[in-house]
């Protein structure tokens, strides 16, 4: 029998212990491949740069006394995606895995997330995929920090993984999304959740004194739970303190009637 086929990203880049935590908790269900951005690569959502090189160094890397071989992808994480499956991987695979993140993923910013963007173009080619992120303070987003304890998302990490390679989805669940809060133990219970429709991040203006000054805007957590729906990514994680799992769906349309829709369009002069 065929081992059963991972590949394994992220969008923190090829170096992230959340990566490599990943891919020790996936080792045990198939063979699994890591292909991930060479540079952090944080925000980049489904983004598919022209300017990316494409560019692929195969390296070697040592994890928990293991040696892994591992591609280090000149490009967004979507990208890796890509090539991974259309030039790395000796087969298709049955799963495609990105994470584990640095930091959650919930509310209107997935659209902005590599990890949630390199399962939708999994999820788009037709794979099981698997995006998962862990709670932590805006200080270790962009870090490789080892103050980060991954182990319960690591267990989370194989349980969806496990799951999505055992048990067929509904026709209109293309990936799950799974939010760790940063106190959770493998005993933490799960819950289904649809993502909040608040703004989980503000986004904050550049600090710069010119527009000639580089500048990009920062955020800020700020999230609101008074009020929140008791089944939202957001109150689930941060009231509840269980882990969020959230169907998605590539349909993006919106959920109305669409012929009433129509007919108010048509009324309108």
């Amino acid at each position: 029998m065929n081992r059963r086929q991972i590949l394994l990203t992220n969008d923190d880049g090829i170096r992230s212990p959340g990566l490599w935590a990943a891919a020790a908790a996936l080792a045990s269900l198939g063979r699994v491949t890591v292909a991930a951005p060479k540079e952090q690569s944080s925000g980049m959502g489904r983004s598919l740069p022209g300017t990316s090189s494409g560019i692929i160094h195969e390296e070697k890397l040592q994890v928990n006394g293991q040696e892994w071989t591992v591609y280090a992808v000149g490009g967004s994480p979507a990208q890796a995606v890509l090539h991974g499956v259309l030039e790395i991987m000796p087969q298709k695979p049955d799963l495609v895995v990105s994470g584990i993140n640095y930091g959650e993923n919930v509310g209107l910013g997935v659209t902005i997330s590599g990890t949630v963007g390199a399962a939708l173009e999994a999820a788009s080619l037709g794979f099981p995929a698997l995006a998962i992120s862990l709670e932590a303070d805006k200080r270790y987003h962009l870090s490789y920090s080892e103050e980060v304890n991954f182990s319960a998302a690591a267990y989370f990490t194989s349980f969806f993984g496990r799951m999505l390679l055992e048990k067929k989805m509904p026709p209109d669940v293309q990936l799950l999304k799974v939010d760790v809060p940063s106190d959770a133990t493998s005993q933490t219970p799960w819950q289904i959740t649809r993502v909040s429709r608040q703004r989980y991040y503000e986004p904050l203006k550049p600090d710069r004194t010119s527009w000639d000054v580089p500048g990009a805007p920062s955020y800020k957590e700020a999230a609101v739970l008074d009020g929140e729906d008791q089944d939202s990514d957001v109150y689930v994680l941060r009231r509840k303190r269980l882990v969020s799992v959230t169907p998605i769906s590539l349909d993006m349309t919106s959920r109305v009637d669409l012929a009433d829709f129509e007919k108010r369009l048509r009324e309108f002069h």
